[in-house]
């Protein structure tokens, strides 16, 4: 098996060596990630001026990597064109959750949809960070174990893992979508300058079920997912009137 790595973390995340390493036991890894950190760039494609890539200055294992001067979704574009064989596109392991309504916003996640939009299966993968990094080694079992039952799919398609700090069993899910409360937090920066961040407090629990309550409650989550967003209920009635 042919697998193409990329993240939004950058290519000296930790998190993009925790998946190569997992992933050299299911096929041939090739690593194509951002240059710097794209975290939350999304779907973007570098449109306005031309890409490059660059050998990886850091070594993953013997596997062949690369920097690229994109996003994500560059470097997914970029790699399977120039490894046409490619089986599988993984995205991670990200340094934070992506469950919810953060998909809209993902760079991790958009890299996976990039390689089903070019006929490829995409799958994104991510765990919680906090002031330490996530014990990737603890994961390593449930990591293989997700890999596993997604690689042997047969199916194109698209599915978002998120793992726990200390996972007990994987389980399938929905998208958890829920309501939230903008707070806009200004600041200034040492040159006297203001500043301001964006923060969000969400104004419903996660519901049973979902790709959220499932990392609350210790499960391993995975939901699959497709690009068509049409909500079909909205349609039919309209088209009904």
């Amino acid at each position: 098996m042919r697998i193409l790595i990329t993240n939004d973390d950058g290519i000296y995340s930790p998190g993009i060596a925790a998946l190569a390493k997992c992933a050299s036991r299911f096929g041939e890894v090739k690593i194509m990630a951002p240059d710097v950190e794209q975290s939350s760039m999304g779907h973007a494609i570098t449109a306005s001026r031309p890409i490059s890539y660059k050998k990886s200055p850091i070594a993953f294992d013997g596997a062949e990597a690369y920097r690229v001067n994109g996003t994500p979704a560059d470097c997914v574009a970029l790699g399977t064109h120039l490894w046409a064989s490619t089986d599988v596109v993984l995205s991670g392991i990200n340094m934070g959750l992506n469950v919810g309504n953060s998909m809209w916003h993902s760079g991790t996640l958009a890299a996976a949809k990039q390689a089903v939009l070019l006929g490829v299966k995409g799958i994104a993968l991510s765990t919680p960070a906090g002031k330490t990094e996530p014990d990737f080694e603890a994961l390593t079992p449930f990591i293989e174990q997700s890999l596993e039952l997604l690689l042997n799919m047969p199916a194109l398609c698209l599915y978002n893992v998120n793992f726990p700090p200390q996972p007990n069993d994987i389980i399938w899910t929905r998208q958890s979508v829920r309501l939230y409360d903008g707070h806009i937090t200004p600041g200034m920066d040492p040159m006297g300058r203001k500043h301001y961040w964006f923060t969000v407090s969400p104004l419903e629990p996660a519901e049973e079920g979902t790709d959220r309550w499932a990392v609350e409650n210790g499960h391993v989550s995975i939901t699959p997912l497709r690009l068509d967003l049409t909500n079909e209920a909205e349609l039919k009635r309209m088209q009904s009137l």
